[in-house]
């Protein structure tokens, strides 16, 4: 098995290695139509989604590394990962909860702690055990105190790939004190093709009539505002790199998109969130979620000086990040969505990433 590769050309073996004291590994899932997705449970990260196109050519889709040597040393962490205990951010490292003030997140994007902090969720060594052909499940136990954060949290992901082509990633979690916690997967999608440069070129739509501004560090400062008459406006289809350059503040802030969109949604069902699509090979991805928002990231950050996977390289704007999730700095913003978790509760969360052809 160690000796065999992946249909995306990965080798197996390269992800085998003593990390933390656990073992580091590659679940590789299949489909009835050939579809294949591949797993580490070094962060929970989708490392590799090979898709049909519309001639049936099967196209990587997802942006990555070839090893998990590189994935320790990335100069983006997040390909493809989990991130927690709080994905997005929280201003400042801090929060209250019950009163108490838990001021000791690690800080290290501007003035915020991004993504659970310098070890999070994306940078520890998962349980991994893998179900059948098609069904993977990841667990973890993250610490009371564990990069700030209260409560001893148990989570369990659960990736599966159906036979229509469907990623479908199912959260759970469980605290033992009062915790906040907001989990989301951080995959760099290109669906001409990971490696492929520019991804301003697909069409997206996007189910949300109100967006979060954000300050100069990203922190929402406030109540959602109409993307309507703005360039933050995908409630019909519209090219991602058309407006990206335009002189408005937020695009000018962010280096491009990196905004959370509010849902058009009541309640937490598994609902539409958005449709984008290349011209270039047809292939169509529909996002479906429990979760009140998405955050849209246009890899604006991405330099382009680093191999990933073999061949590829992921310059600026490369892929578009559609992260479901609750909102930024909600532990601080009362009037957002609770990310509250209190022990003899359970977290769950599903999202949909569903590939279909477009002819």
């Amino acid at each position: 098995m160690k000796n065999e590769k992946t249909l995306s050309g990965l080798d197996i073996a390269d992800f085998s290695k003593q990390v933390d004291g656990k073992e580091t590994a590659l679940c590789v899932l299949t489909n009835k139509t050939g579809a294949e997705l591949t797993i580490t449970n070094y962060g929970a990260k989708i490392v590799s989604l090979m898709v049909p196109d519309r001639s049936g050519k099967l196209v990587d889709v997802v942006t990555g590394h070839k090893n998990i040597d590189d994935y320790m040393t990335s100069e983006e962490p997040y390909f493809g990962a989990v991130c927690g205990r709080y994905g997005n951010r929280i201003a400042k490292g801090t929060f209250t909860l019950d009163g108490v003030v838990y001021d000791k997140l690690p800080i290290n994007n501007g003035p915020n702690s991004l993504h659970g902090g310098l070890k999070g969720f994306n940078a520890v060594v998962w349980d991994m055990v893998q179900n059948d052909d098609q069904t993977v499940t990841l667990t973890y136990t993250a610490a009371d105190g564990e990069e700030g954060y209260p409560g001893e949290l148990k989570t369990t992901i659960v990736y599966q790939l159906t036979d229509t082509n469907e990623v479908i990633i199912s959260y759970e979690a469980t605290t033992d004190k009062p915790t906040v916690l907001n989990l989301t997967n951080h995959s760099y999608f290109n669906l001409s093709g990971a490696g492929d440069p520019y991804v301003g070129d697909h069409l997206l739509e996007i189910n949300a009539d109100t967006y979060l501004p954000t300050d100069d560090t990203a922190i929402p400062y406030g109540p959602a505002e109409k993307v309507e008459g703005t360039p933050m406006d995908f409630r019909t289809p519209f090219e991602i790199g058309a407006r990206i350059e335009d002189d408005f503040q937020q695009l000018v802030f962010g280096n491009g998109y990196d905004h959370t969109y509010v849902l058009n949604k009541e309640g937490n069902e598994l609902s539409f969130c958005a449709r984008c699509s290349s011209p270039k090979t047809g292939i169509v991805m529909e996002t479906y979620t429990t979760e009140p928002g998405v955050q849209l990231y246009t890899s604006n950050w991405t330099t382009g000086n680093f191999e990933g996977k073999p061949g590829q390289y992921y310059p600026k704007r490369s892929a578009l990040c559609l992260e479901t999730q609750h909102f930024p700095n909600s532990p601080n913003m009362p009037d957002y969505p609770s990310t509250v978790l209190r022990p003899g509760e359970t977290f769950q969360s599903k999202t949909v990433y569903a590939f279909t052809i477009e002819k």
